[in-house]
Formats: structure tokens, C-alpha cells, sequence
């Protein structure tokens, strides 16, 4: 089946963009004469712009919204005021993760909730049929008619105000303003970012989309911001250890075990997976690894301490702006601290590596309410 486009796909050639498919899209994994390091380096000392249209975006609009969110999510969505984007775990009823999801309160009878683009018909078809029984509530997938552009990196509040009024801007992060005048175009605006940095994300109609990726790109060209792709959305959501829906979290693995208990209130009454959750107790952690000397470690790699195997790899690569090689993993519980070493299997070869804290990366955005 052919990939669908997104409504910056033309841009996305225009300024060189290296298409590839990915979750059912064609969108480009870099672009010409960067390169992922390149990108990844802008987001970190500047600013790098991204196409994030591909994600998934349903509404819940009803007397029994609030209701029916706080039993779909881990998280417990009661007392958000409006303006407010709330992240959580979706799970099944044994504990493991459907998706990790992040929800907007536009008002007490009205939310947003975004899913990953890889698990939107899955997860669209999950909500729709663990709708609370008689609930008065309206969902609806409006996914095809949003167009989600990231602004990411320490420069980008200075770029957007040059076309928007900076007052009208989200101050905190996990907060959105619900229409924001952007370079002429009425936008919702919110501050959540999926890199580690400091950002917006810009939700605009189709027709909007090319012209307001324009004006950003032309507004940013003096502070050095620079299209992105796929390849250093990854590498920076790894150097910041930001979870991974198929990599740190999926069916088989909880949202304990992969450190997000935080965002799973067992006080609640009741939520989807809650006595999964309460009923087996983790066995897993997710910890942080660093190379010791030469080598890449990726993802589904095993690691072994003092030649007993542990646990495996999540994810992992180079860290460009680290200069450093690390991974992420799921191991036994209790079987390593920071500072212990391990070693990892890589084709054959063991691989030394240290065990370190996560985040790799620390900036505002990692360190106050992010996720």
C-alpha cells in the first residue's frame, strides 16, 4: 500500500527532505546537506523545525468525558484546569502498555488526546470500545484534518515571536493556548516538545501548513533554525531518554517497568489495567548504559552482569551533542546500580558498558514536567 502524505510533504522535497515510510507516511528521515547530526546539533544550540503530522488526534466532548479518560488512562485526568496537557500511560487490562498518550483540557466536557502515529487505528479502536458503558461522551478521530508542526530547541520562543505575539505564547511547559495568531493564521500553540528542549507544537489546518512552515522557516533563518527529519527525532529523544511506544514500553512490558510510575495513579477507583498493575508486582527497571571505549549498542541487544544475562536493550545509538555512545534497557530488577558495570552482546562481540543515570541529556524541558 502506498505511504500517505502529509500536507508538508512539497515542502518536505522542496528543501531537500530524504523521504522514507514510516507509520504508514512518507516523511523524510533528514535532508539534504545536513544529515542527522547536523539536525540533531541546530535542535540542541539553536532551533530545528519538524513535521509531526503523522501523529494521531481524537477529541472527547461530553457530560462524561472526563469520566471516560480517567477510565481509558493510568494517569488521573480530574483537576487539569483548561490549558492544561496532561501525559499518560493507556494500558490493557494486565498492565501492559496500549500507548503512552498526552491529553488536552480545553474545558470540562472537551479534550484532545494525541496518540503515537504507528498505534492510531489500534488505539482509536481500543478507546472506542472501552467507552464506559452508557457514557455520555462524543469521540471522534480528527487525526486527517490536523497538520502538527514542532518547533524545537532554545531559540524557538525567539523565532516565533517574531510572527506572533509573544505574550499570547504557553509559559510552562505541559500547558497550550487554544487559538494563537501565527504569522497570520489562528493556530493552537502548546509546550510539551519530545526532544529535550525547550518548544512549541503548532496544530493548524491543511491549507495552512506550507505557508506557516514557510514564515517559521523564514523567521528562524538568522538564529540558524533548519528543517528536521525522522533520524534526529530519535537520536534526541534517546539522548534526552525519552520512552519509545515498541522500544521502552508495549503490550508485554507496564509502565512501571518502564519508569513511568509516576504517571500511574493506583489511588484512582478504577482504570484499565489498574489490577494488572496491582497484581504483579515488576520484575524490570529501565536503566541508562554507557559505552566504555569504542562501539554502538542498538536496540534487542543482551546484557549480561558478571556473566549472568539481565535483561535487554531498549534502544540506543550515538549521542551527538554527548559525544558518547549509550543505550537505554530493561533489566532484572535490583541487579545493577549506577556505576556498576555490564556488558552487552553486539554480533558476537561483548561490549563494556557502564551503568549511568537517565536522562542522559538534562535541559528545562527534562527537568521539570516533562513526561
Amino acid at each position: 500500500m502506498d505511504e500517505k502524505k502529509t500536507p508538508l510533504y512539497d515542502a518536505h522535497i522542496a528543501h531537500g527532505g530524504k523521504m522514507v515510510p514510516f507509520a504508514g507516511y512518507s516523511l523524510p528521515v533528514e535532508y539534504e546537506g545536513q544529515g542527522v547530526i547536523k539536525e540533531h546539533m541546530a535542535v540542541r544550540t539553536a532551533c530545528g523545525i519538524f513535521d509531526v503530522s503523522h501523529m494521531g488526534e481524537v477529541i472527547f466532548k461530553g457530560p462524561d468525558a472526563l469520566k471516560t479518560l480517567n477510565h481509558l488512562m493510568a494517569n488521573d485526568m480530574s483537576g487539569m484546569p483548561d490549558g492544561r496537557c496532561r501525559y499518560s500511560p493507556m494500558c490493557y487490562p494486565d498492565g501492559g502498555c496500549v500507548d503512552d498518550t498526552l491529553t488536552y483540557r480545553y474545558g470540562d466536557e472537551d479534550y484532545l488526546v494525541v496518540v503515537n502515529a504507528a498505534n492510531r487505528e489500534k488505539d482509536v479502536k481500543w478507546m472506542s470500545e472501552n467507552i464506559p458503558e452508557g457514557a455520555d461522551v462524543v469521540m471522534e478521530d480528527i487525526s486527517d484534518s490536523i497538520t502538527q508542526i514542532a518547533l524545537q530547541g532554545p531559540l524557538a520562543e525567539q523565532i516565533l515571536a517574531k510572527i506572533a505575539d509573544q505574550s499570547e505564547f504557553p509559559v510552562k511547559n505541559y500547558t497550550f493556548k487554544p487559538s494563537v495568531n501565527v504569522a497570520g493564521f489562528d493556530v493552537v500553540l502548546s509546550r510539551t516538545g519530545y526532544t529535550g528542549e525547550d518548544g512549541f507544537e503548532i496544530y493548524c489546518d491543511e491549507e495552512a501548513a506550507i505557508p506557516l512552515y514557510e514564515a517559521l522557516l523564514e523567521a528562524g533563518k538568522d538564529e540558524g533554525l533548519i528543517p528536521c527529519g525522522l533520524g534526529a527525532r530519535d537520536t534526541l529523544r534517546l539522548e534526552a531518554a525519552m520512552p519509545l511506544y515498541g522500544h521502552e514500553m508495549d503490550a508485554t512490558i507496564n509502565p512501571v517497568e518502564a519508569g513511568l510510575g509516576f504517571f500511574v495513579k493506583l489511588g484512582k477507583d478504577e482504570f484499565i489495567g489498574k489490577e494488572g498493575i496491582e497484581a504483579s508486582p515488576c520484575a524490570r527497571e529501565r536503566i541508562g548504559l554507557a559505552v566504555k571505549g569504542r562501539g554502538i549498542v542498538r536496540e534487542h541487544m543482551h546484557v549480561y552482569k558478571d556473566g549472568k544475562e539481565i535483561g535487554i536493550t531498549t534502544s540506543g545509538t550515538y549521542m551527538p551533542y554527548l559525544k558518547k555512545a549509550c543505550a537505554m534497557a530493561l533489566v532484572d530488577k535490583g541487579e545493577v546500580a549506577v556505576g556498576d558495570e555490564v556488558e552487552v552482546e553486539v554480533r558476537g562481540r561483548m561490549v563494556p558498558m557502564e551503568v549511568i543515570p537517565l536522562p542522559f541529556y538534562k535541559t528545562r524541558a527534562t527537568t521539570s514536567n516533562r513526561k
